[in-house]
């Protein structure tokens, strides 16, 4: 009767020693996962830093970014009208260029 007793004794320290190494490896495994938790939240906090700098330095060029596209949209609409005038100055040129020559030369 002792003898299974310490056997069951056994046992159960077996089974105590089984469950306190599970333990002992879950919370490694816990402190292992906040401590990466934790890398994480700060890596999301400089993201999040650093995309509000980024809103803001987008904030401060969309101004200026506008202000070109404006200056492009005046610049094509010169150039059109800088072409429709030189079109007509070479059509009355080519028109009445001779005849302008002819009387010029006749006086």
């Amino acid at each position: 009767m002792h003898r299974e007793i310490g056997m069951l004794t056994a046992k159960v320290d077996i089974i105590l020693e089984g469950v306190r190494r599970s333990e002992e490896k879950a919370d490694a495994s816990r402190a292992s996962m906040h401590r990466r938790m934790d890398e994480i939240v700060d890596r999301v906090s400089k993201v999040e830093l650093s995309s509000a700098a980024v809103q803001d330095d987008v904030r401060d060029m969309k101004p200026v970014t506008d202000a070109v596209k404006m200056w492009r949209q005046r610049g094509i609409g010169a150039l059109a009208i800088v072409g429709i005038g030189a079109s007509a100055l070479t059509f009355i040129i080519t028109k009445f260029g001779a005849a302008a020559i002819a009387w010029l030369m006749s006086r």
